[in-house]
């Protein structure tokens, strides 16, 4: 687990035995036509349709932030809106934005839909949402290790989910941000013609193009499973400390470790202007957003924490069964 190759990030490394016991995943992330019928038979709300808590988000902002006026706690979730020309990578500000109506059946916004997109990856759920369905599906989110384990389908720390080439024939084997073809996170201007009700802030091509794609469009991996990295990022139960990796090979003393279930806390001193004990869970898997250029979390040891309150356009989940 883990990885120490010339790409790994910090967080990645070392590499680290662990073994796990059987389970079943699912082959494919919870699609939209699988969460509607979550919904009509709950009547469930997810977190990006009711009103923002404040004491939810202020600790995730810097300390003595101040509350802001009530007039800007409406529903809604973050949205890649990407940018019209090349810009600095170092602020990621640039191209995401809060956006009031965006939720799972709103994508990108209001104006947005899920028309047509019934086999894509739910997104815009948040970690509460994907514990609320996972309780209702008799499933489980799956452990870190238990992820990782499935993500490599039977390579050996191979560098992708499918080998140690980027590239299968001259192609992306699985839905990420194709850089030869537009500089991140450059996306087309908003034709009126094409999309007359679509916000001048919200792509129409994010959900589309750039954007997720339908389950099982790209080749499974070695155990059957499909967009195990790129379409959406995927939640994971574990607690994220950007050094768990470390304190697990310490811990162990190189020795065998067996079904790790992640760190007692939070801890990730690395995202600038939240504190480092900010609550956070572990999401894997990349998204149609990761390239060579910015991103590369398309690679199964690549691991990143989030604000398990907060839904967003390229985030979704799969669940497992234990045998």
């Amino acid at each position: 687990m883990g990885s120490d190759h010339q790409k790994a990030q910090i967080n990645e490394k070392p590499v680290h035995r662990v073994k796990v016991s059987g389970f079943w995943m699912d082959s494919t992330h919870v699609t939209n036509d699988q969460f509607a019928k979550f919904v009509k038979e709950t009547n469930y709300r997810t977190t990006a349709e009711q009103i923002p808590d404040w004491d939810t988000i202020k600790v995730q902002l810097p300390p003595g932030t101040p509350k802001p006026p009530a007039s800007a706690f409406v529903p809604g979730a973050m949205v890649f809106i990407g940018t019209k020309g090349a810009v600095s990578l170092d602020d990621y500000s640039q191209w995401w934005a809060y956006v009031p109506g965006a939720d799972w059946r709103h994508p990108t916004g209001p104006n947005s839909s899920i028309d047509g997109k019934g086999n894509h990856p739910v997104v815009q759920v948040s970690y509460v949402d994907a514990l609320a369905y996972a309780k209702w599906a008799g499933k489980r989110l799956p452990t870190e290790a238990e992820w990782e384990f499935a993500a490599r389908g039977g390579l050996n720390q191979a560098t992708y989910a499918w080998g140690d080439q980027l590239e299968q024939e001259g192609k992306l084997p699985a839905n990420i941000w194709d850089v030869k073809k537009r500089p991140f996170p450059v996306v087309p201007d908003v034709n009126p013609k094409v999309s007359p009700k679509v916000s001048p802030k919200v792509s129409p091509k994010a959900g589309g193009a750039v954007g997720t794609s339908s389950v099982g469009s790209f080749p499974q991996n070695g155990y059957g499973l499909f967009d195990m990295t790129g379409n959406a990022w995927q939640w994971v139960a574990d607690w994220y400390r950007f050094d768990y990796f470390q304190m697990q090979a310490k811990e162990s003393g190189n020795h065998l470790i067996i079904n790790p279930q992640g760190p007692v806390d939070s801890f990730d001193p690395a995202d600038y202007g939240v504190p480092a004990n900010a609550p956070k869970r572990v999401i894997r898997g990349g998204s149609f957003l990761c390239n060579e250029d910015y991103c590369q979390s398309y690679r199964p040891s690549a691991r990143r924490g989030a604000d398990p309150y907060s839904p967003m356009s390229h985030l979704g989940f799969r669940l497992v069964k234990s045998d």
